[in-house]
C-alpha cells in the first residue's frame, strides 16, 4: 500500500519535519508514507488576489496527483473516528491525502475526491494539520492491522 499526504506550504521547520518523519518512519511497517509539499509562484500570486483565485490555484496544483484513491482535508468534512478513518485503508493500494491551502478548497475539486473529512472543527495550520494527519495514518494501520498502539 502506497499513501501520499500532499500540502501546500512553503517550508517546514525542523521540528515539525522530525515529527512527520517519525510518523512517516513508524508506517513504514504496514506500508510506504510519503509526504509532498507544493507552492509555487501561481500559488503566491493567487493568494495575494483573494480566495477564489488562491482555491483556484490550489485545485490546480493538486490536479496532477488526484488519482487513487482521494481524501480531501477540509474543515467542512465529514468528522469521523480513528476507527472510521482505520477503514480508508481498505479502498486500495493508492491513497492520497490532500490537506487544504490557506483558504480551503474549491467545491468543484472536493467534488472530485472520493472522500472529503476533518480532523477537527478547529482551523490548524498547515504544518500542524500534517503532523496530525500522519499520526492518525499511523493509528489507522495499527487498527487495521492490530497493533497496540492504538490502546497504548
Amino acid at each position: 500500500m502506497k499513501i501520499n499526504v500532499y500540502s501546500i506550504e512553503k517550508c517546514t521547520p525542523a521540528s515539525i519535519k522530525q515529527l512527520c518523519g517519525e510518523f512517516i518512519k513508524m508506517s513504514s511497517v504496514f506500508a510506504k508514507v510519503e509526504e509532498t509539499a507544493l507552492f509555487n509562484s501561481s500559488v503566491t500570486q493567487a493568494q495575494s488576489k483573494g480566495a477564489n483565485a488562491a482555491k483556484s490555484a490550489y485545485s490546480s496544483i493538486y490536479e496532477p496527483y488526484l488519482k487513487g484513491y482521494t481524501v480531501a482535508l477540509d474543515e467542512e468534512g465529514e468528522e469521523i473516528t480513528s476507527a472510521q478513518f482505520s477503514a480508508i485503508f481498505e479502498n486500495g493500494a493508492d491513497i492520497r491525502f490532500f490537506i487544504g491551502g490557506a483558504y480551503g478548497f474549491e467545491e468543484q475539486f472536493l467534488r472530485r475526491t472520493k472522500r472529503v473529512i476533518s480532523l477537527s472543527r478547529l482551523t490548524y495550520a498547515h504544518k500542524i494539520a500534517k503532523v496530525v494527519l500522519l499520526e492518525q495514518i499511523y493509528r489507522g494501520l495499527c487498527i487495521k492491522n492490530n497493533h497496540p498502539y492504538h490502546k497504548e
